[in-house]
């Protein structure tokens, strides 16, 4: 069976086509093709400015740290799954150029059979840290709390998502919509470490968790856990995979717990500099979250995207693929398998960026490259021998 198959028998979906098709039709907002929809500033009226406002979270990253949390009693891991939520919606309207005086909320469903009360305060614990973090790196974030419920007959264990809005001048927005051929594409690495991390980060971010918590790790987990998954899924697709949490994950510092569980990274401080100096250049910014590294055939229009020089598959990705035999092409639509951070910049100042980049701790180089396709959206991707290709 097919990773997709198989993802889709989880109950989940990397394309999310049932989502786009229900929003089809609705408004789309000042600027259709940015990476964000982005509305005319009602609160204010001000015609020069714009209005974001965006909601996501952890997902079920957070059933698995509920997991680690009762095998090790580490609530720190729900640190982490606030820094999850968090940067989800940070990152993607730092891709659209907000990247400063944001408004932030969160909300915390749980399950309080399984989730006590020192849990959620391990959550709001650490948004609060990422937040003072982020402000020594020049983003102000503003909280304003939130509401924790406790939805027991709807969650199983913990969810923590978050909403965080900005207003931004209509000059400033960074538009993929008016993509054009002509750009290389900078891939910004999702694993080693920023210099606003504590720790090595494996590069696993907040999407693909359903098929890296069940691909990656024994039944041993299904038994001891089964408020950690959902029963409708069918056995055989259950914690099918080989590993432990505390098992050491090769070529990392990290076990094969924690680097499932890394926390998803910022590149928020690195994207605020790379505006501040070439802004101009910068054409398009693409978080690749949901769709990996396909995401990027849903913006522009008649764009070939071109990825033929990848940065190296981190040891994570390359984990989870040789232990159940996935391809490539299974595995790219899932996972971001080493760059969660694309920007389409003009060739000139590309090595500019790389070296601010390398400066931040965030390894970067020139992937590829944009040229026309005039049939639609297509990508290639070439690596480790393999030429594969979505349209």
């Amino acid at each position: 069976m097919s990773e997709n198959k198989i993802y889709e028998g989880r109950g989940v979906s990397s394309t999310k086509q049932e989502i786009h098709d229900a929003i089809e039709g609705v408004d789309q907002g000042l600027f259709p093709g940015a990476f964000c929809k982005i509305l005319p500033d009602h609160l204010t009226g001000d015609p020069a400015s714009c209005l974001l406002m965006h909601a996501d979270g952890a997902g079920t990253k957070s059933s698995l740290a509920y997991i680690y949390w009762k095998e090790t009693g580490d609530l720190n891991v729900f640190k982490g799954i606030a820094q999850d939520s968090l940067v989800m919606n940070l990152d993607d309207l730092a891709c659209v150029g907000a990247v400063d005086n944001l408004v932030l909320s969160n909300t915390i469903g749980r399950n309080k059979f399984n989730i006590p009360g020192e849990v959620v305060k391990a959550v709001i614990d650490g948004y609060e840290e990422v937040i003072a973090a982020l402000q020594q790196e020049g983003i102000t974030i503003h909280s304003c709390g939130g509401e924790t419920a406790d939805v027991g007959d709807l969650v199983r264990t913990l969810i923590v998502d978050s909403t965080m809005s900005a207003c931004l001048k209509r000059d400033q927005v960074i538009d993929l919509g008016k993509l054009t051929a002509g750009k290389v594409i900078i891939g910004f690495a999702s694993y080693g470490q920023a210099k606003w991390e504590k720790e090595y980060n494996a590069g696993m971010g907040s999407n693909g968790l359903t098929a890296a918590r069940h691909d990656g790790f024994s039944k041993t987990y299904a038994e001891k856990y089964p408020e950690s998954y959902s029963p409708e899924i069918p056995t055989e697709l259950v914690y099918c995979g080989k590993r432990k949490l505390d098992e050491p994950l090769e070529g990392t510092p990290l076990t094969w717990g924690q680097a499932v569980l890394s926390p998803t990274r910022t590149y928020s401080p690195l994207i605020k500099q790379m505006l501040e100096r070439f802004q101009p250049q910068i054409h398009g910014l693409i978080h690749c979250s949901g769709g990996g590294q396909t995401k990027c055939l849903k913006f522009g229009r008649n764009i070939h995207y071109i990825k033929d020089n990848l940065l190296p598959i981190p040891p994570l990705f390359a984990g989870i693929q040789k232990d159940h035999d996935l391809s490539l092409k299974e595995m790219f639509p899932v996972f971001n398998m080493g760059h969660r951070l694309e920007a389409f910049v003009e060739p000139q100042v590309a090595e500019q960026i790389i070296q601010l980049s390398k400066d931040c701790g965030i390894e970067a180089q020139v992937i590829g490259r944009l040229e026309e396709s005039p049939s639609g959206n297509q990508l290639t991707i070439e690596h480790q021998g393999e030429l594969l290709h979505w349209s």
